[in-house]
C-alpha cells in the first residue's frame, strides 16, 4: 500500500458533522489522508491548497449543493475523482441537469455501510495507486 502521497488524499464534504467526522475516521483508519469540511464553501479553500485525489460529497449541502460543487472541483482540480452520496430520492433531477452539462457522477444511497464506502473509494483510487509510486 502506498505512503501518504497525494493519491491517498480524500476530501469529505458533509453538513451533518457526525456523519462527516465518522466517515473521516473510518477512512483515516484505513490509511487515507483526510480533510473534512461541513460545507462546499469551506471545502473550496481546502481544494485549492490541498489537492485531493478523491472528493466524497453529500448531494444535499446548504447553499451550494454537492453536484454544483463537484462541477467546481472538476474545473479547478480535474484529476480529482468525485463520489456523491445522498439520502434524498429527489436528487435525480440534479443528476440529470449535470448530465446535460456533460458531467456524470456516481451516487451512493445513504445510509452507506462503511464496507460499501471503502470498496467504492478503493475502486475509484485503484488506478491512481498504480500510476503514482509510493513515497
Amino acid at each position: 500500500m502506498p505512503g501518504d502521497t497525494g493519491e491517498r488524499r480524500i476530501l469529505v464534504v458533509e453538513d451533518e458533522r457526525v456523519v462527516a467526522d465518522s466517515l473521516g475516521q473510518i477512512l483515516q483508519a484505513q490509511g487515507y489522508s483526510i480533510q473534512v469540511a461541513y460545507s462546499a464553501e469551506a471545502a473550496t479553500d481546502l481544494l485549492l491548497r490541498w489537492r485531493p485525489k478523491l472528493a466524497i460529497l453529500d448531494v444535499m449541502l446548504p447553499k451550494m449543493n454537492g453536484i454544483e460543487f463537484a462541477m467546481v472541483i472538476k474545473r479547478h482540480c480535474p484529476e480529482c475523482g468525485i463520489l456523491l452520496f445522498s439520502g434524498q430520492p429527489s436528487v435525480e433531477a440534479l443528476v440529470e441537469n449535470a448530465k446535460r452539462e456533460g458531467h456524470a457522477f456516481d451516487i451512493l444511497a445513504k445510509p452507506v455501510h462503511p464496507r460499501v464506502m471503502l470498496d467504492a473509494v478503493s475502486s475509484m483510487l485503484s488506478s491512481d495507486w498504480q500510476t503514482y509510486p509510493a513515497a
